[in-house]
């Protein structure tokens, strides 16, 4: 005991004996390390069991899309299983209609794009040999033969791409299944689902857990809905653009541009960047440059009103954290991360702002948080 008691006499002289800033900077360091060593931990399990994660999470986001239209209906004293059904078969309705104008359309205009193509080919092939390049005919074949033997070469890498995506088409059908099941739960008995969850927690953490978790969900749902209009917005002005320069697959291009706004700020741009590339092969470098003006312009509208007024109001993320969280979802999880990772990063600050502010106590809203409420909370649902 005495020998015990001398080294903590000693630890406790050296520990005064260091510099407070250095004290300081062991006691967060050693912290921000388990943290860090947590949130790696969270990540190396998702991605193990990313095959069941990622439906969960669309099955959510889908569900935090229809919840406006299925409260709406609830509140009409729509019965719910009739409001199930006419929010979940009317999404796919919606689906189903708008595949069939991408195929419609392609169908229509495949052959005049595709001798478009060819003719535009032909007039490159020509500028390079009486433009300023002065390539002559064999010199052109010889850079298509060494394209050629260069994908000749990775024929076997390329095969084993197609057998990969072979293989996981399994996963993709799987896991829409699973997906369609877990949005289904959720619309028929997600209050029953929450109120289980809750009950995994020490009964006084209950109330905090629940308000924090309610709040970030209707921040979830605040996101869906807007993006949703960022979307059809994108879409709408760049397929519109597209329709009156009269660049081909227009309503491909479109439905092409509305998805991809659902991955922030890079999203429309890239799919918006097929609209500048089939412009330029049909119509010409004058018509692409104009259609390269719609798309910017639809892009300043995008980043400079609905980002910041929208989205900003819906979700409380500065853009710089949303370029931030989008890389970053990117680099760990591809297109599935950078999908997720806005609402993600939406509803893991809400959770923290509700706790570390004490609004759970009171069941206000976050200081300063924009919330629309869609799910009545009770005292009797956390208990």
């Amino acid at each position: 005991m005495r020998d015990l008691f001398r080294m903590r006499t000693v630890s406790g002289e050296v520990e005064q004996s260091l510099p407070s800033g250095l004290r300081i900077a062991t006691a967060y360091a050693w912290r921000l390390l388990i943290i860090a060593a947590a949130i790696g931990v969270v990540i190396w399990l998702v991605i193990q069991l990313k095959y069941l994660v990622i439906p969960l999470l669309i099955g959510l986001l889908i569900a935090a899309l229809l919840w406006p239209a299925f409260e709406a209906l609830q509140r009409r004293r729509v019965p719910k299983w009739l409001a199930i059904v006419i929010v979940v078969v009317g999404t796919i309705a919606i689906v189903a209609g708008l595949l069939w104008l991408v195929i419609w359309q392609i169908v229509q205009q495949a052959d005049d794009v595709r001798t478009r193509t060819v003719q535009a080919l032909d007039e490159f092939q020509n500028f390079l040999v009486t433009g300023p390049l002065q390539l002559s005919a064999e010199e052109i074949q010889g850079y298509i033969e060494q394209g050629l033997a260069l994908l000749q070469e990775q024929a076997q890498l390329l095969w084993s791409g197609a057998l990969a995506i072979g293989s996981t088409f399994g996963h993709v059908v799987t896991g829409g299944l699973l997906a369609l099941f877990i949005l289904l739960c959720i619309l028929a008995d997600g209050a029953g689902i929450w109120r289980w969850t809750v009950r995994l927690f020490p009964r006084d953490a209950r109330p905090a857990i629940d308000s924090a978790a309610r709040n970030g969900w209707r921040t979830v749902v605040n996101y869906a809905r807007t993006q949703m209009l960022v979307a059809t917005i994108d879409a709408v002005g760049i397929g519109l653009g597209a329709f009156l320069l009269g660049v081909p697959l227009a309503i491909p291009v479109a439905v092409l541009v509305f998805l991809g706004s659902f991955v922030p700020i890079v999203g429309a741009v890239l799919t918006g960047t097929l609209a500048v590339f089939l412009a330029l092969v049909y119509n010409g470098p004058w018509i692409a440059l104009w259609m390269l003006v719609v798309v910017l312009g639809v892009q300043q509208l995008e980043g400079h009103v609905l980002q910041p007024i929208l989205m900003g109001s819906a979700v409380k993320v500065h853009p710089l954290a949303v370029v931030l969280v989008v890389a970053g979802g990117a680099m760990i999880a591809g297109i599935p991360g950078a999908l997720f990772a806005v609402p993600l990063a939406a509803f893991v600050n809400v959770v923290a702002v509700t706790l570390s502010s004490g609004a759970w106590r009171t069941g206000a809203p976050p200081p300063g948080d924009l919330i629309w409420s869609t799910v009545p909370r009770t005292r009797k649902d956390a208990r």
